[in-house]
């Protein structure tokens, strides 16, 4: 990833491979004893060594249709429907409670109310933007233009963005502990400064991204003639061609996800010497970090590139970069005409959806970024029960033990290595349903009638109170989601864990289920995420999340060899005629589905004290463990939707990491998949990365 999501937040899926579904689990029945697996969305037709996603999902897939204002649906969407319907009975409440102004729950209605009166938003038309533009207008020299770049930079807090950082803003800022310094915390510098969603959209010579560049082109020109700029296509042209110089400076996926080339530890007065061409004093000082002598540059040579840009391209084409991206960044509070051109070309071009998501349906989603914790609070209390949390703590305690004993019984890996590793699993945090201390939005005023004085002011806030953490020692329990985000995460810097409550409901948690499914599902979940440690980035870290080689030559060797293999694998996964997955990107999270897998398989299996599990629905335990796992990616998406995630995401399709199962060997025996079935794998062939 181009983003700090590469860093600290190696998510189980991002808002882009969350599609979510329609089909229940309807099957299960009486507590702690339901099939906990969709029968109906099975493909009987489908040898499960042939294509086991296809025959755990292909009925479903069949009957299914994508709603309109979606780019996919899935298991993930079904989940996040009902947290949605949560939300907005918080939100409701908050709009009838009439509470007083200063309190959370008046915040919440008052950002709810802006974002939805449509009428006074086209009555106000661009008159909200108008200083903004003025101020870019009235830019004259090279000083003034690094004063505006700092003054705008901002934090980036949202995991889920895995592709740029920030890509409102040229750089991206980020505050959390020092690669190699775990006791204090330092601003990170990352590339940002693209619009489309990472640079082979500017670069690649494919025939479909062209087509994209051009399309982004006339958008660029359609938004500055929208609000009467003059010479719109002119100006978007510059804009278009500065970015792709911006794009040509960009490291790629893959260098990016490389950490050891990320620790470049900067002195304030090493950008002038090292990047010449941004007026450094006057960003930083614009930027509130006048005083600030150590920074971690994530991208050395962006940053280089970008400044010697900021410093030669003419001041008028920065100042249309500016003014289109200014714009841009509030297209949904603003008139329906702007609203729209986001929508035709963002989620309909790139992503094939066809048709905006309903208004308060968005307002809900902007409540929730911006005054996330004020709704967790609410949510937590009303919607997630305390049995839920001690049921998924007595899980993790389960699923911990199991890959601390599969670690233990590694033959290849050296005593030394296996304490670090057992240490490390030992000191995990692991965060259930909601963070022990909440973020406090009294400093952020939330008008009724001003949705874009309330994003800039909230984006104002987030970071003050992210440049705060700065040289203060580090919080081991911060949470970087929300409870009410149907995700997780592992924080490799802070060796934590993160489950929030909105993903711990059925299908991926279902207290009437049989303990199969709910291992073959949020027992894979946590397994992925603890694995996350110990992936090709997390196995960088150590116990106190400081950068470090634990390692012998010789483990690291095989460890190395066995991602490889695992790269291989993926490699060979034809998504659409001619369009591969690319292992390489995409191994951290391929690493994590495996072991993660198996631990939690493991742990299902000492869960059941040495007897045999029940059979259920005609469904063996391993069966439904197996089914569980592969029904909680069941996907469907636009084609648009699958080509974008293949070009960006460091997750592979959903569809594929259901294909997981053919690494581990009790697969085999439960479906009778043999060999000569297209999934088969010989032993000796079967990836066991821990």
């Amino acid at each position: 990833m181009t983003t700090r999501a590469a860093l600290f937040a190696l998510l189980l899926a991002t808002a882009a491979c969350t599609p979510g579904g329609q089909a229940g689990n309807d099957a299960t029945v009486a507590a702690g004893t339901g099939i906990g697996v969709d029968v109906t969305g099975l493909n009987k037709s489908v040898k499960p060594g042939d294509d086991f996603d296809e025959f755990a999902n292909g009925g479903w897939r069949a009957r299914t249709q994508i709603p309109a204002d979606r780019s996919s649906t899935g298991a993930f969407l079904e989940v996040y429907n009902k947290a949605e319907a949560n939300n907005v009975a918080i939100v409701q409440a908050a709009l009838k409670a009439n509470a007083a102004v200063g309190t959370d729950q008046r915040r919440i209605a008052d950002w709810f109310s802006a974002f939805t009166d449509t009428a006074a938003i086209e009555q106000r038309g661009l008159t909200p933007l108008g200083a903004e533009m003025d101020a870019i207008a009235a830019l004259k020299d090279r000083t003034a233009l690094s004063t505006m770049l700092g003054a705008n930079i901002r934090a980036d807090v949202d995991p889920l963005n895995a592709t740029n950082f920030q890509t409102e803003n040229l750089f991206g800022l980020f505050v959390t502990q020092a690669l190699d310094r775990p006791d204090v915390s330092v601003p990170y510098l990352l590339q940002g400064g693209l619009g489309l969603p990472e640079r082979d959209y500017y670069l690649s010579a494919k025939p479909e991204m062209a087509t994209i560049r051009n399309q982004y082109r006339a958008y660029i020109g359609k938004l500055l003639s929208l609000a009467n700029i003059t010479e719109p296509d002119a100006r978007a042209q510059r804009v278009f061609e500065l970015e792709t110089k911006i794009a040509r400076a960009h490291a790629d996926i893959v260098t990016s996800q490389d950490i050891h080339k990320a620790n470049n530890p900067w002195k304030k007065a090493d950008f002038a010497k090292k990047a010449p061409g941004i007026d450094w004093d006057a960003f930083w000082s614009a930027a509130g970090l006048a005083t600030q002598q150590d920074f971690i540059v994530w991208h050395p040579q962006t940053v280089i590139a970008v400044a010697k840009l900021a410093g030669s391209e003419p001041l008028q084409a920065w100042q249309d970069w500016l003014t289109f991206h200014r714009i841009n960044e509030v297209t949904d509070v603003l008139p329906a005409s702007f609203d729209q051109a986001h929508f035709e070309f963002f989620s309909h071009t790139l992503n094939g959806q066809p048709k905006p998501r309903p208004r308060d349906k968005r307002a809900i989603g902007s409540v929730n970024n911006w005054l996330g914790d004020a709704v967790g609070q609410l949510y937590v209390k009303d919607f997630f029960p305390a049995s839920s949390k001690a049921d998924i703590q007595n899980m993790v305690k389960g699923i911990l033990a199991a890959f601390d004993k599969r670690v233990a019984a590694l033959p290849w890996m050296a005593e030394s290595t296996k304490a670090e590793a057992r240490r490390k699993i030992a000191g995990m945090k692991v965060g259930i349903g909601y963070p022990e201390a909440w973020r406090s939005y009294a400093s952020l005023e939330v008008k009724a009638d001003d949705p874009v004085g309330n994003l800039r002011r909230a984006q104002l806030a987030e970071y003050r109170h992210q440049l705060a953490k700065i040289g203060k020692p580090v919080d081991r329990g911060e949470w970087w989601m929300t409870p009410q985000t149907v995700n997780a995460v592992n924080l490799p810097l802070q060796n934590a864990l993160n489950f929030p409550a909105a993903i711990l409901q059925a299908p991926f948690y279902d207290p009437g289920a049989d303990a199969a499914a709910n291992y073959g599902a949020i027992g894979a979940v946590i397994g992925h995420e603890i694995s996350h440690g110990f992936d090709d980035l997390g196995a960088n870290f150590d116990a106190t999340g400081r950068l470090r080689n634990w390692w012998t030559p010789q483990d690291l060797a095989r460890f190395k060899a066995s991602g490889q293999a695992l790269v291989a694998q993926f490699n060979a996964y034809e998504v659409l005629p001619g369009l591969f997955i690319n292992g390489q990107q995409t191994l951290s999270e391929n690493i994590a589905d495996v072991a993660g897998l198996t631990a939690a398989y493991e742990a299902y299996r000492a869960s059941l004290g040495g007897k045999e599990a029940p059979v259920i629905g005609g469904l063996t335990g391993d069966q439904r463990f197996f089914l569980a796992y592969a029904q909680a990616w069941r996907d469907k998406s636009r084609e648009q939707a699958l080509r974008g995630r293949v070009a960006t995401d460091a997750h592979a399709p959903a569809r594929w990491r259901a294909q997981t199962v053919r690494n581990l060997d009790a697969w085999y025996p439960a479906f009778d998949v043999r060999e000569g079935q297209k999934l088969f794998l010989t032993p000796e062939k079967r990836v066991k990365v821990w």
